[in-house]
């Protein structure tokens, strides 16, 4: 099993006209990135690189006087680009909603692709992307790092502490962006290490992970102990946001317009930091061998227009559970632990111990669940806990699709069946 990730280093550079080299070279090659975009979104989306070389090698080498090496690093960069986008595109169909369909009905999906697009993809942000060996390079145990620029090479200091735990010979470096930040320069290097796959058996800890807006994280572990970790500071900075937002909003002026741009880019990077922290205080805390168990919200959406009240619309649709996930992921196979993901239905319904499946239980108002047929009784966060790390347990003892069933859904969904066969006989 092999895990990339992304090493993001400081770097500084020596002198101002290595500084204005490094400017100029990293603003043609934005430009070269918008010229294939343009070529690209006005020929059908042409993504394989021989085609997109045979047709723009030489433009991109005489128009923009670009290396070689860099030629080609503007065509996989364009390519990277519209294909993400073709991913996310595809992820989050186009929902039409029939308002004068009952509730619940008229709503139907279309799939989207490229075509959606209504002009090219902008590079408005200029970067250079070099690739290892042949565009930079390291120095003196990694503490320099060797540039190329459209000038010729200049030589870059590396402070960032703890860069030297990549420059064994574990670790792959590949492609590295240089980015430019106020007065700071970066680099983002990509790495790529390979780890034994994890083994079920190799199982210590089995501990359910349920996500939600009041609480982030409500975790039960095998030894029945829970931990919780509070949303509401989060969700006080992300209201925060939202009326500074809609104050801009209102204004509806060029500057206003911009600020929101500039507000939302700082809220995603605060939020991801805050899930940097929350998935990295969860894998140290529960140390290495253990499971970690998520629901599977894949088909789940927080886009619920007629469910959820006006006010609460914003926090559904826009938490970041899968950042989460995705955080999480990596941090714990980094510490010889794995994350698998499980069927979420009756997860926050279900007694946990008699398994009495029944919604009304569940308090939302008082954040408790009380089950009517045991008594037993807890928060509602940690009911669904449980029951998420029963259906881990059940996949460390080889059950490979755990979930549950409500008995009330199988016999109405018999029903329904009988009464479709009756009308198709008559």
């Amino acid at each position: 099993m092999e895990i990339s990730l992304t090493i993001k280093a400081h770097i500084k550079v020596a002198s101002s006209d290595n500084a204005k080299s490094l400017a100029d070279s990293m603003e043609i090659y934005r430009q070269g990135c918008n010229f294939v975009s343009q070529y690209v979104f006005e020929h059908d989306f042409e993504l394989r690189q021989a085609k997109l070389n045979k047709a723009l090698y030489s433009d991109l080498r005489q128009k923009f006087s670009l290396r070689s090496q860099m030629a080609q690093s503007v065509l996989k960069t364009v390519i990277a680009r519209y294909k993400s986008v073709q991913t996310q595109l595809g992820q989050k169909p186009y929902k039409i909603h029939d308002i004068n369909a009952p509730q619940g009905e008229g709503c139907y999906s279309v799939q989207r692709d490229l075509d959606w697009l209504w002009e090219p993809i902008f590079f408005k942000r200029p970067q250079l992307d070099e690739v290892r060996g042949r565009d930079y390079s390291f120095k003196q145990n990694g503490k320099i790092v060797s540039v190329n620029t459209l000038d010729g090479r200049i030589e870059c200091e590396i402070a960032m502490p703890g860069f030297e735990q990549y420059l064994n010979d574990e670790w792959t470096f590949g492609t590295a962006r240089i980015l430019k930040s106020g007065k700071h320069w970066f680099m983002h290097i990509s790495a790529t290490k390979s780890f034994p796959d994890y083994e079920i058996g190799q199982t210590r800890h089995v501990v359910g992970i349920d996500r939600g807006l009041r609480q982030i994280a409500a975790c039960y572990d095998e030894k029945g102990k829970t931990l919780f970790r509070s949303g509401k500071a989060i969700a006080r900075k992300r209201q925060h946001y939202k009326e500074l937002r809609s104050h801009l909003q209102a204004k509806n002026t060029r500057s206003s317009k911009r600020r929101i741009r500039k507000i939302g880019n700082r809220e995603n990077r605060w939020m991801s930091d805050c899930n940097h922290r929350l998935s990295k205080t969860l894998v140290s805390h529960y140390g290495p061998d253990t499971l970690f168990v998520l629901e599977d919200l894949t088909d789940v959406t927080f886009d619920t227009v007629y469910n959820r009240k006006k006010e609460n619309r914003y926090e559904h649709h826009s938490w970041s559970f899968y950042d989460l996930e995705q955080k999480l992921k990596y941090k714990a196979r980094l510490n010889g632990s794995e994350v698998v993901k499980v069927d979420a239905h009756y997860t926050s319904q279900r007694c946990p111990k008699c398994g009495r499946i029944f919604k009304e239980n569940r308090d939302h108002g008082l954040h408790m669940y009380v089950c009517d047929r045991c008594g037993y009784r807890s928060n509602d966060d940690r009911i669904a806990a449980m029951n998420i790390q029963m259906l881990g347990t059940m996949y460390v003892s080889g059950v490979p699709n755990p979930s549950y069933q409500s008995k009330r859904g199988t016999s109405e969904a018999k029903k329904a069946k009988v009464k479709k066969s009756k009308k198709q006989t008559n």
